[in-house]
């Protein structure tokens, strides 16, 4: 095989953000965070994106209802989000941001939003309020005031204010620390911070105002950026970053204010690795504080089996309904087993006929509960060129372009692939038989569920792919100039059941046409492979919920999450025009055009939407199904058993 390798892109996290998905979740992978990131979703995952294009709902049955919880019940409850161990305390690093990583650190963090179970933006005013002071309705900047509880500390009792949220924005690399990075004018500027996001000091250059340790702070929006609610949500601790870098909470907020990058760049080492180094063993629990309802518990991390939160003492909110929220580390088919030996009480399985069959032989033992997700299968094609790659050790390594770049295969190669690659009959043996509303996905930014699919669909693609027509894919591979048959490697995080049969279904029309298809699984692709660009094509699923403009993060040139280095100006462009209007009809028509370029140029081939399913262990009450990319346990704190 090749290497096709690449740098690794950064993702823009945010509460917006899209994650990459994995395994037993919901097929994608990555964590949100705040801004305009995607996840990756856990059929597959490393984190992702994506999705949605309708303006999230007010607060509604859709978030979060108190339950008068005075005091947290002994016990335990056990989930899973797939096979994959703990990667670390920090979770929006670019090696780090998964849906993985993503459900462990939701509970502990919290912020001014979070997504509830369709999609919609809800207001954490237990975290903080915040108002608009003007932009929204007039010509004038778009300025928002944020003010964080009294009450909100970490578990270390240290008060979560502007420092926090300080260092966050400094930590997506502004232009005063990286100059060229953040506007985009230097593509070869290298980020201090391994920031999974950009987004923060993108929209918001001069970031957070207001006084060093105050609970407020307000920010000014260069655009009238649509995602605007997804750019500030939670944050890291800035006095632990501080304190282990030799500075005070307050030096360092001080050092942002005066843009005295040299300071703030001590940091960098400390946050750049704020993880575990050795599986199994947790960090201090003095440099891994919780915002959140939940804290890492002592002892509680056996790697490759568990890990362990228990309820954060400080936690200034309604009670953790249970003490301790295990999160076991099971392959997606284990999970049904697990289930009946009562090793797990909740999980987000991939939706797959012999896994819903196996939890119904269960009978009354487990409830299932099922529902569409915003999140999407897709094959994205390598458009790496190859040339001369730095080593670690300092030499350089000449490496081959993929076979679907432009220097190499090119359009022809990618179109011939997407004639022969069977999405019609993936659909009908995989997912219809789960979902009988099932169909093949034509888009990327709209759900076939949603209201504007249909007319997104029409003005972008004429359906040429929708049929498997190998005639069309011999003669394309013949003008792209290959010799056959062109090995084609289809990287994807295995082990996945579902997706190994669906390379299988492509293996057998495309080597029809001349094609080698090759199956890339490996237990390391969102970690290891994908930044490396050692793949041809990649088969994963974004996880998205409440995002406008999150899309922007994986298609525009140079991005963080476009980790296939695709590039067209006309798409940037149109990306640029969307993501600065608050108009869903001109958002719409942005979506329509951005749609075209990428059919027209074939930046990948979206497969299916992800049916969802969440199934737990009778007796434990208000565990709710979610669409969004935060999975079953997007509730966890409310977890509790039956008296």
């Amino acid at each position: 095989m090749r290497m096709r390798r690449f740098s690794a892109a950064i993702t823009a996290v945010a509460a917006s953000a899209l994650v990459l998905s994995a395994c037993t979740s919901g097929d994608a992978p990555t964590t949100p965070e705040t801004d305009g990131t995607a996840t990756e979703a856990p059929d597959d995952t490393t984190d992702g994106e994506e999705g949605d294009t309708g303006e999230a709902g007010d607060a509604s049955d859709a978030c979060l209802q108190p339950l008068g919880i005075t005091e947290t019940a002994a016990g335990e409850v056990s989930y899973t989000a797939g096979d994959v161990n703990w990667a670390g305390y920090n979770s929006i690093l670019s090696s780090t941001y998964s849906t993985y990583n993503s459900v462990i650190a939701g509970q502990m963090a919290s912020g001014f939003i979070y997504f509830g179970v369709d999609g919609t933006i809800c207001e954490n005013d237990t975290f903080g309020t915040f108002e608009i002071v003007s932009g929204l309705d007039d010509d004038a900047p778009l300025v928002i005031e944020y003010t964080i509880s009294d009450d909100a500390v970490w578990s270390d009792g240290t008060p979560i204010t502007i420092n926090d949220y300080l260092y966050d924005w400094a930590t997506q690399n502004p232009e005063f620390l990286v100059p060229g990075y953040a506007d985009g004018s230097d593509p070869e500027a290298k980020p201090v911070f391994s920031h999974v996001s950009s987004s923060f000091p993108q929209y918001v250059p001069e970031g957070p105002v207001g006084e060093v340790g105050s609970k407020t702070f307000t920010v000014e929006y260069n655009e009238k950026y649509p995602d605007w609610k997804l750019v500030i949500g939670s944050a890291l601790p800035a006095h632990v970053a501080a304190e282990q870098s030799g500075l005070t909470a307050d030096e360092l907020a001080q050092a942002i204010i005066d843009r005295d990058a040299d300071t703030v760049a001590k940091t960098a080492d400390f946050w750049n690795n704020w993880l575990s180094p050795v599986p199994g063993e947790l960090p201090d629990p003095a440099v891994a504080p919780s915002s959140g309802p939940y804290q890492l518990k002592a002892g509680g991390w056996v790697a490759g089996e568990y890990l362990t939160l228990e309820a954060n003492p400080n936690w200034w909110g309604e009670p953790a309904a249970t003490e301790n929220l295990v999160y076991r580390f099971i392959a997606a088919d284990q999970v049904p087993t697990s289930m009946a030996n009562n090793e797990l009480n909740v999980v987000d399985p991939q939706a797959t006929v012999d896994t819903l069959d196996q939890l119904a032989q269960l009978g009354d033992q487990v409830k299932v509960d099922t529902g569409d997700t915003l999140t999407w299968e897709h094959l994205d094609f390598n458009f790496g060129q190859g040339g001369e790659v730095e080593n670690e050790d300092g030499t350089t390594t000449e490496v081959a372009p993929s076979v679907f770049a432009d220097n190499a295969g090119g359009l022809a190669a990618r179109e011939a692939f997407a004639f022969c690659a069977p999405r019609q009959t993936i659909v009908d043996t995989l997912i219809a038989p789960i979902n009988n509303d099932a169909v093949v996905m034509n888009a990327r930014e709209v759900f076939p569920f949603q209201e504007n699919y249909e007319a997104v669909v029409a003005a972008a693609y004429d359906g040429r792919y929708d049929q498997v027509d190998i005639a069309a894919a011999q003669a394309k591979l013949e003008e792209s100039g290959l010799t056959t048959p062109v090995e084609v490697v289809i990287g994807y995080q295995a082990p996945n059941p579902r997706r190994a049969d669906q390379i299988a279904a492509i293996k057998s029309s495309c080597d029809e046409a001349g094609f080698n298809i090759v199956d890339g699984g490996s237990d390391v692709f969102f970690q290891t492979v994908m930044p490396a660009g050692d793949y041809d094509v990649a088969l994963f699923a974004w996880a998205g919920s409440g995002q406008i403009a999150s899309g922007q993060n994986i298609y525009v040139t140079n991005n963080p999450q476009n980790y296939g280095q695709y590039s067209n100006a006309e798409v940037d462009a149109a990306w640029k025009t969307l993501a600065s209007t608050l108009d869903p009809a001109a958002q719409l028509e942005q979506i329509k055009i951005i749609e075209k370029l990428l059919w027209d140029d074939l930046f990948g081939i979206p497969v299916f939407a992800h049916p969802g399913v969440t199934a737990y262990t009778s007796g434990l009450e208000n565990v709710r199904h979610t669409a969004t990319q935060d999975q079953g346990v997007w509730n966890a704190s409310q977890w509790a058993w039956a008296n």
